[in-house]
């Protein structure tokens, strides 16, 4: 089957047969199907759309592009949680070592920054020695012994969504329901889950801004989910700011070590972080109710059993066996530091967050080819909420860069960001939605 004629096939609005799709998926990861063709059926999809059995045929296909774990031997429900990206947002970090603190597993397979987002992988990439691709073995030995591991996605896994995950961010087509529902999906089902469940982001930062197309993607991904046969829910948060203090990735590890041992936490990361592992508990089974979910969660967090597997699995992943406890030692640290001071008193009224993400790419945080390599120490932290009172002068922000020239460059990125106000604008809802499926 001719890969040009099923892309004509989307291109003119035919709804793909299975059988075609799952054709052109076996090009993608034969390398029969050229990285033009493959651009080519993603601006189709873009425009056209799919239908939920032809999202569910794609997903199903790349998933069995590669090797599908079984986690059946456990001895506790193996469950995740994905995020549709946003800035700051370093939940993952947290979160997987929480959720193992409450007897569930959590083999968390993740990506690389797209776009303006940064990736959970870059993050750990920034910690000595941690093997962000491990064998397979080393992964099965990791979440059984610390309960959860955070790694990439091996070649084994999914290596059709690997190959157009990295053309889609140069593309212009990251932002299409069916081919981010088929690129999540196929990654979390190959990693052999019981359960999922999904953090969509809505506003300014998130690729979905509006309500309605966060409603749609998040409807569409447990639609998709289920209809491929795993338990999915999805909670739809808000991303108009930074959702951690930090945006970066060495600096966003630093800020989640702090978040674990109590030293500092970000009242916003804090409550999604917390009612994701409440719904993580409820789909696996280990908490009846989200309120029990939740208790659950804060007290491994509170008595520090979540920071002690956090810094198991570094450990067991080949990074320092003391990081947790002193995470300086080992994370890098930029050359320059620039405070952005605010130019004026009042209140942050609003932060463009994608800008925010730009400027984290532009100092080298993030990519603009698939083969760009990111630089860890750079970023920006101290990034104050909305709804602080500041005056002239005031941090607004700290950047980490390799240069004064960077560093100056992202200063006014940041501060161009920033809208401030007389008066203190009222506290955004962080937890817009919950979307379970239907029936």
């Amino acid at each position: 089957m001719l890969p040009q004629e099923i892309i004509r096939g989307k291109r003119d609005g035919k709804a793909l047969s299975a059988h075609e799709i799952a054709a052109f998926v076996q090009g993608i990861t034969s390398g029969a199907v050229s990285e033009g063709q493959i651009a080519a059926f993603g601006m189709a999809v873009f425009f056209n759309g799919m239908g939920r059995d032809e999202a569910v045929a794609l997903t199903t296909s790349m998933r069995d592009s590669g090797d599908v774990l079984d986690w059946s031997d456990l001895p506790g429900p193996a469950t995740d949680k994905h995020s549709t990206g946003g800035v700051g947002d370093n939940v993952s970090l947290m979160l997987a070592p929480i959720v193992a603190a409450c007897g569930a597993y959590v083999p968390m397979i993740s990506g690389r920054g797209l776009g303006h987002t940064g990736g959970t992988l870059d993050k750990m990439d920034s910690i000595p020695g941690y093997v962000s691709q491990p064998d397979l073995a080393l992964f099965r030995r990791t979440v059984r012994e610390a309960g959860c591991a955070i790694i990439g996605q091996t070649s084994d896994l999914a290596p059709a969504d690997k190959r157009f995950y990295g053309v889609r961010d140069v593309t212009a087509t990251v932002e299409s329901v069916p081919l981010i529902t088929a690129s999540i999906l196929s990654k979390k089902l190959a990693a052999g889950l019981g359960s999922l469940v999904l953090d969509v982001k809505i506003g300014n930062g998130a690729f979905m801004e509006s309500a309605r197309d966060a409603t749609a993607l998040a409807t569409s991904l447990v639609e998709v989910a289920n209809g491929a046969g795993l338990k999915t829910t999805a909670l739809i948060t808000d991303m108009n700011q930074p959702l951690a203090s930090a945006a970066g990735n060495a600096v966003e590890v630093r800020n989640a070590v702090d978040f674990l041992t109590g030293r500092f936490r970000d009242p916003r990361l804090e409550k999604v972080t917390l009612a994701l592992a409440a719904e993580m508990l409820l789909s696996a089974g280990r908490a009846g109710t989200q309120r029990e979910g939740l208790q659950r969660a804060r007290i491994a967090l509170e008595d520090g059993t979540a920071a002690d597997i956090f810094g198991r699995m570094v450990a067991i992943l080949g990074g320092p066996a003391d990081f947790v406890a002193d995470p300086e030692k080992y994370l890098p640290k930029a050359d320059v530091e620039v405070a952005v001071k605010a130019k004026q008193s009042g209140y942050v009224s609003a932060i463009a967050t994608r800008d925010i993400g730009l400027a984290v790419v532009a100092l080298g945080g993030g990519r603009t080819r698939p083969e760009d390599k990111v630089d860890h120490v750079v970023g920006i932290t101290g990034l104050l909420p909305v709804g602080t009172e500041v005056r002239t002068g005031d941090a607004l922000a700290v950047v980490h860069a390799r240069s004064p020239l960077a560093a100056g460059v992202a200063a006014a990125s940041v501060l161009s960001a920033y809208t401030m106000a007389e008066a203190k604008p009222a506290a955004a809802k962080v937890i817009a939605k919950r979307i379970a499926p239907r029936g």
